[in-house]
């Protein structure tokens, strides 16, 4: 069996030196088909290693109940296969634009401020999770025959907290549970980062966008041998809903990362192929500088992150120089650059032929109602990823006086008396028209991602600070959950009762067909739709929403069959009335 071992200057791989040539790729970001064709692109780049998180949120939606932990070793049996090694980045937080970081949100919920830190609650958790994950990466690890080759503690721990008895606690987790393979950890290449996020005795490791020669200087202070590494080389950047889509030059990024390849380090393309959050698992950051404590910034569904190998899987200009830059540290000639996937080999018009309020669809799919004094937390109804109706009465009879909602996070759409009355948010708390008694008020709070990063993560989501009516609280609120699982079961979806498709653009869902022919990778357009979800024959595309930058979402091809496909549209805010020159049927089209 080999051995990977760190040595003073170098990685040694069974006593000779080697160098990571690695790309981020995450397994949950990529539908499974497809996997074996992205790895095959990252080895034609010329990478020699992919890495990956592993998002503790999507296999323990609840406390001790796992969902397809075995993805994991899937994905690195896959790696593997296509002839690179692995580095395996468990966490617990992960960041990753992704909701909460990776943390679960009863996790968070629980523990709140103690999250991150040695904490025996919350460790008690980790080494559970742990105990069954690690089952994934330990047989799977070099000197076992397998591809893994580094596994990381924690992550970028030195930009949240100091706690380092915590890190040493997990990485003795890590030994207690059977890796053998060196650990590491990676931070900004700041003082404070590196000195909160860095323990004795395990590699440190850095993240940037550029400067490597001053970056590695800073790690140097810190750490003053073992190799070089660019854990994060950020050659993209991620984009959130409302701004603008970022783009980086294809020749800056290879000349960046050509100056950390000189200075004789190692280096992880962060993303070298982004993929997609799929089923509205992306994220949120807090805007407000270096504090991360501003308004919210709900990340898009593409993750795309203008890497070089964009969402659809295709190469691009930046794929180009980089292969050029790391042609230059092969062993011997790259491989050939594999096909493109199949695309759709024609448009194709959904049908949309039912629709059902969202009264309707939150009867049949909800879960239970609560009721109380105080409005209840996401968290306290269960729901990760999804939106709640709460309901409360202003008596009467009084005056018409501003409602306000206070700590909304993230957004409501009111009706008064089933009458809209408007569209809420965070820096927008009050609607425009008082209301007087008796009024019966609904409010559908949607969540627009957890924080991922920053010392808000873990935040709850819902109503936190309750309802006024001028400066009175209401209380006696009913409020019901609906999460967005549920709309993955498609006989239950299929159970929602029908109506006729609406005249005035109502939310609600909205069901149909697609009939495709060719089918291959799509992207799917949404004419005239605000804000909402999409799943195809089951699988959950994501959110779509008109404040862009994001224009339509991506389809993968194996989520497609010949001839009809099953769609429904969850519209949480409205469509364009039939008629009024912007409404249009959604439509499949080839990338």
């Amino acid at each position: 069996m080999s051995e990977f071992t760190v040595g003073d200057t170098d990685f040694l791989l069974d006593g000779r030196p080697v160098r990571l040539l690695s790309g981020a790729l995450h397994y949950f970001r990529v539908h499974e088909a497809q996997w074996g064709h992205r790895l095959a692109m990252l080895r034609a780049m010329g990478l020699n290693c992919v890495e990956t998180y592993v998002p503790w949120n999507l296999h323990e939606p609840a406390p001790g109940r796992s969902r397809d932990v075995a993805a994991l070793g899937r994905f690195l049996d896959a790696a593997g296969e296509a002839g690179l090694w692995a580095i395996v980045r468990p966490g617990p937080y992960i960041c990753a634009e992704w909701e909460n970081g990776g943390l679960p949100y009863w996790l968070t919920a629980e523990v709140g401020a103690r999250a991150r830190t040695r904490d025996e609650r919350y460790l008690g958790h980790v080494a559970s999770w742990f105990g069954r994950l690690l089952g994934e990466v330990v047989p799977r690890q070099i000197d076992r025959g397998g591809p893994v080759i580094m596994v990381q503690v924690e992550n970028e721990y030195g930009s949240y907290g100091s706690d380092a008895e915590y890190l040493r606690r997990l990485a003795g987790l890590l030994r207690e549970h059977g890796v053998t393979v060196p650990l590491f950890t990676s931070d900004g290449p700041e003082d404070h980062m590196l000195s909160g996020g860095s323990i004795p005795g395990v590699l440190a490791t850095v993240n940037f966008g550029s400067h490597a020669r001053v970056a590695f200087e800073t790690l140097r202070r810190h750490r003053i041998d073992g190799p070089l590494m660019c854990m994060e080389f950020w050659c993209g950047w991620f984009d959130h809903w409302g701004g603008e889509h970022v783009v980086r030059d294809a020749g800056d990024a290879a000349a960046a990362l050509r100056e950390i390849l000189e200075c004789g380090a190692s280096v992880n393309l962060y993303m070298a192929h982004g993929g997609t959050n799929f089923a509205g698992w992306a994220g949120a950051n807090r805007s407000g500088g270096a504090m991360h404590d501003g308004p919210l910034e709900p990340d898009v569904t593409s993750y795309d992150y203008d890497a070089p190998i964009d969402e659809y899987g295709r190469p691009t200009e930046k794929f180009r120089a980089f292969r050029a830059v790391l042609a230059e540290y092969a062993d011997g000639p790259l491989p050939e650059v594999p096909p493109a996937p199949a695309s759709l080999s024609a448009p194709a018009e959904v049908a949309l032929t039912d629709w059902a309020p969202l009264s309707d669809v939150l009867e049949t799919l909800g879960g239970p109602e609560a009721s109380g004094p105080v409005p209840p937390t996401f968290e306290e109804l269960g729901v990760e990823r999804g939106l709640v109706r709460y309901e409360v009465m202003v008596p009467g009879p009084r005056q018409p006086y501003p409602l306000t909602v206070r700590g909304l996070r993230d957004l409501a759409v009111v009706y008064v008396d089933g009458e809209r009355a408007g569209v809420l948010g965070e820096d927008d708390v009050c609607l425009k028209e008082p209301v007087a008694g008796h009024a019966r008020v609904e409010l559908w709070v949607e969540s627009l991602g957890r924080v991922n990063y920053g010392p808000r993560l873990g935040e709850p989501k819902g109503i936190t600070g309750g309802v006024l009516h001028e400066r009175q609280y209401l209380h006696d609120v009913r409020a019901r959950g609906l999460r967005l699982e549920e709309l993955d079961d498609v006989e239950r979806v299929r159970a929602v009762p029908s109506r006729e498709l609406p005249g005035d653009g109502a939310p609600g869902l909205y069901r149909g067909t697609v009939k495709v022919r060719g089918a291959g990778d799509a992207r799917l357009e949404l004419p005239g739709r605000t804000r909402g979800f999409v799943w195809i024959n089951g699988f959950g595309l994501g959110r779509y929403w008109s404040a862009g930058p994001q224009r339509s979402l991506y389809v993968p091809g194996p989520v497609l069959r010949e001839g009809v496909n099953e769609i429904w549209v969850l519209e949480l805010e409205e469509t364009a009335r039939p008629g009024s020159g912007e409404a249009g049927a959604p439509v499949l089209r080839a990338v």
